[in-house]
């Protein structure tokens, strides 16, 4: 697979905001990216359930406002909101523990639209050793996967355990894992903290030993 490390990396924005979800201090990891698609395919390709296991995940259950849906082998929940073709939200289960995802879809200029992404979730163990970047480049990598599905609708899904252990792959999680220590810093002002955070991410990710501090 070829394709431009740094020109990916470039097209996302990230962002971390300090709020509180249901009265308990949580954090909102927020992505956006823009897509040469038009708002219309873009809505498509996130929300078809037979477009979703080419670039993501099966996809089983009531997909409609109101009803539980489950990604086969990681989350489940429950749609919340879906507003064809600008707006869905749904809950995110996993592991026991729930958090929301909120994804917003626009145009964005000639042949391209634009979507943005926001994950909010409760302070936890799992923050404290992982920051952003656990959650942030996890999306990434998926978000990476419609990129080249959007490109080829037709073309298969890329191997995700081959592209994580190749020279590329190891560089897009690198360099995504920074981008969200540095998202980290400015939303937080503890550059240590989030530095360090940012080194076991990029371990757990390719599984190297994480950089000395």
């Amino acid at each position: 697979m070829n394709f431009d490390v740094e020109d990916h990396l470039g097209a996302t924005e990230r962002s971390v905001s300090v709020l509180e979800r249901d009265g308990q201090p949580a954090r909102a990891v927020i992505l956006s990216c823009r897509y040469a698609t038009t708002l219309e395919d873009l809505w498509d390709a996130v929300t078809n359930s037979e477009r979703l296991p080419r670039w993501f995940l099966p996809v089983s259950g009531e997909l409609r406002p109101g009803g539980r849906y489950q990604l086969e082998g990681n989350a489940g929940g429950v749609i919340t909101a879906c507003g064809h073709p600008w707006h869905l939200a749904l809950t995110w289960e996993f592991g026991g523990d729930v958090s929301w995802v909120e994804v917003r879809f626009s145009q964005d200029g000639p042949g391209h639209a634009r979507l943005a992404l926001t994950h909010t979730q409760g302070l936890s163990e799992h923050w404290s050793q992982y920051g952003p970047g656990a959650t942030g480049v996890g999306w990434e990598l998926g978000l990476l996967g419609l990129a080249f599905h959007l490109a080829d609708p037709d073309a298969p899904k890329p191997d995700e355990v081959a592209f994580a252990t190749s020279r590329d792959g190891k560089a897009f999680i690198r360099e995504s894992g920074e981008g969200w220590g540095q998202a980290a810093i400015k939303a937080e002002s503890n550059p240590a903290a989030a530095r360090a955070a940012a080194r076991r991410t990029i371990a757990f990710y390719t599984g190297e030993p994480a950089d000395p501090a």
